[in-house]
């Protein structure tokens, strides 16, 4: 989807003054002459600049172009030095961040920028999966996980889960409030990813009550506890089923009468084997708890075989076999435009920017994510950035250009900056000969 140049809510000026306009309403308890909302400002530009470290932004700071452009661009009147920005986010609460979130994913909607997104009978898909963005054996908080080794030695890491709405057709991914999994204050043991995923998915349902929702997540999901409290949330799931946890799931369907198999081929000559079953019992404990079970062969012509298998609450029939496979493929979507861009696309998601005693690790890692979906809304609904990603032929590139602008010229604003990549003014080196 293509946006005009002028849809002002949806450029990168527009999305900042939201982030600053949020970020304003946080309550700033710290006595500092340098406000938060410059801190949390200063963190989205460390990330949206895609900086490899703060020890370089904190250079760059005190250069008289860079604080023009950042004052020009961010909105921040002072950028913090490293050590008071480190000190100011550790005591700062990780979610006094949430309504950012919700906040731009207002923006995208009333923008139309989730039109064409929604997949099956207006319902959005939103993948689930866990992730580290820490890991350390010497550095570590209260609220670090541990994973104690045999040699005696401990890893302290940081995880989280996250939560990003996604489409098999389309390139961007939006992340939700991810929820991290680490040790609350006073624990003795560590988080569990299954705890994360009651505490994501009830605040989902309470800041977006009318967002209809089909959550997709991997095998471990498909229990009976979390099963029926995304039925009391009323969210619809397709979840991925192995037959070593659910042998009498795969039993119950090979020996029904009623069981379904459907085979399609394509032009190409791919072979799409289906077999599904509707009304089937979870597993012998949950007997009363029925889903309808999906199972799927993918026969390519080099004669690779691929195999998946999976239950729902949608009802399955001839009209949805595809639909259904299709939506449940795109979880994939969490590891490769999620996971896999901010590890290598240049956010450096693994990078260390700064751990604390408190907080910092998790308000970083929640920067970097609303970094990442103010890129990802400016992909699908900004053709300034779409002219200006294209022209520098990937994201790499991309940001490259960008940070290189950014460090040696004075930028009057966001258009003129992603202008000059796809139309760059023509520049003459000239110096005194006489």
């Amino acid at each position: 989807m293509s946006a005009p140049f002028g849809r002002q809510s949806l450029s990168a000026a527009g999305l900042l003054r939201t982030a600053r306009s949020v970020f304003g309403k946080i309550p700033d308890e710290a006595a500092s002459d340098i406000p938060l909302v410059d801190h949390l400002m200063s963190g989205l530009a460390l990330f949206g600049l895609k900086y490899p470290s703060l020890l370089q932004f904190d250079q760059d700071r005190k250069d008289a172009t860079k604080r023009a452009n950042l004052r020009t661009l961010y909105g921040i009147e002072r950028a913090p030095s490293d050590t008071w920005f480190r000190q100011r986010l550790d005591v700062m609460d990780p979610k006094h961040l949430r309504p950012l979130y919700k906040a731009l994913l207002a923006a995208l909607q009333r923008g139309k920028g989730l039109e064409g997104f929604a997949y099956l009978h207006g319902h959005y898909l939103l993948s689930l999966d866990g992730t580290g963005y820490f890991s350390s054996q010497s550095i570590h908080c209260q609220h670090c996980a541990e994973k104690h080794h045999r040699d005696g030695t401990i890893t302290y890491y940081h995880q989280a889960l996250a939560a990003v709405l996604v489409h098999p057709d389309q390139r961007e991914v939006f992340p939700l409030v991810p929820e991290p999994i680490m040790r609350a204050d006073g624990a003795k043991k560590n988080d569990c990813e299954r705890n994360a995923s009651k505490r994501l998915l009830s605040d989902v349902r309470r800041e977006h009550p009318h967002l209809k929702l089909i959550v997709i997540e991997d095998a471990l999901a498909s229990n009976a506890p979390h099963i029926r409290h995304l039925q009391a949330l009323n969210m619809r799931f397709i979840l991925g089923a192995k037959e070593s946890d659910h042998g009498f799931l795969f039993d119950w369907v090979a020996n029904t009468p009623t069981t379904i198999v459907r085979e399609y081929k394509d032009e190409d000559g791919t072979r799409h084997r289906f077999r599904s079953l509707n009304g089937a019992p979870l597993n012998e404990s949950n007997f009363d708890l029925e889903v309808n079970f999906l199972e799927y062969w993918e026969h390519a012509p080099d004669g690779k075989v691929t195999h998946f298998s999976w239950v729902t609450d949608i009802p399955i029939d001839d009209t949805n076999l595809m639909t259904l496979m299709r939506g449940a493929r795109a979880r994939w979507k969490i590891e490769n435009e999620t996971f896999n861009t901010l590890k290598n696309q240049g956010y450096h998601f693994e990078h260390n920017f700064g751990h604390g005693d408190q907080h910092l690790s998790t308000v970083l890692m929640h920067l970097m994510m609303l970094a990442f979906l103010i890129d990802q809304i400016q992909q699908r609904c900004c053709r300034l950035f779409q002219t200006a990603m294209t022209a520098a032929q990937s994201k790499i590139r991309l940001w490259d250009q960008l940070r290189h602008r950014f460090n040696l010229c004075l930028i009057p604003n966001w258009e003129a900056l992603y202008r000059s990549i796809f139309d760059p003014p023509k520049l003459v080196l000239t110096w005194d000969t006489s």
